[in-house]
């Protein structure tokens, strides 16, 4: 395949939205999914290509922080995660995309307002707790790499400490990707076209993670999040316009 706009487009902002990931230990499918909706390569490729990568991503990360994630936290979110996920590739792979880029588009403004409030959410002791965000978690995350959102917020109610909070988060997120990924290549979404993005991706995910690391230490985290959930509302908002005007 030939590198055309669509490539250098689909690149960039694989590279934006992987460098977020680094930054704070979740967010690239927030940026990307919407994103890449908009351009000529599809929900349908998208998924799987940014499946892959934050699969990627998320082994970098849990081979530097395994120590400390907290297992007991993390396999109740697993199990139920696995009973989502057929109904989440149903969602992807069914006649309902226009559909899901305005689920996409909630969620994504939903969740980001969420966090630009911070509204007072009272700590939840209950481990049961864990399946129902969990369940929510499969469907969105093989639908559209968007289970991060349920995941957060209930590492939110459960109190968990930020260094704590970002190492489970790839604890949950790399398993439950690998899941995700062998349900997209059962559902026959790993085509030629999602092979090569993702090998093309290799090496600008290597520069992401590099930097990303180095900018972790040097950004106010505070600011640098409010701004990124301020575009993700702008980018939100977008993706629900041009798709009820499509």
């Amino acid at each position: 395949m030939d590198i055309d706009l669509t490539t250098v487009t689909v690149l960039t902002i694989l590279f934006v939205s992987s460098l977020v990931r680094a930054i704070f230990g979740f967010g690239n499918a927030l940026i990307a999914m919407p994103l890449l909706a908009m351009t000529a390569l599809g929900m349908q490729a998208a998924t799987p290509i940014v499946a892959l990568i934050a699969t990627v991503m998320s082994f970098v990360i849990i081979v530097k922080d395994w120590r400390i994630i907290d297992l007991r936290g993390t396999w109740r979110l697993l199990a139920a995660t696995v009973f989502g996920i057929p109904l989440g590739l149903l969602l992807l792979t069914g006649p309902f995309e226009k559909a899901g880029k305005l689920l996409l588009a909630t969620v994504i403004v939903g969740f980001s307002l969420y966090s630009l409030l911070r509204p007072r959410i009272a700590a939840f002791t209950q481990e049961w707790a864990a399946y129902p965000f969990g369940f929510i978690a499969g469907i969105l995350g093989s639908a559209y790499n968007s289970n991060g959102p349920p995941i957060v917020i209930y590492g939110t109610i459960r109190r968990w400490s930020p260094d704590r909070f970002r190492a489970n988060l790839q604890g949950y997120f790399f398993p439950a990707n690998l899941i995700i990924i062998a349900g997209h290549a059962m559902g026959g979404l790993w085509t030629p076209t999602v092979g090569w993005y993702f090998l093309l991706s290799l090496p600008i995910i290597l520069l992401s993670i590099l930097l990303g690391n180095a900018l972790a230490r040097l950004i106010p985290q505070g600011q640098f999040d409010r701004l990124v959930h301020i575009i993700l509302v702008m980018i939100g908002t977008l993706l629900f316009v041009r798709t009820i005007a499509a």
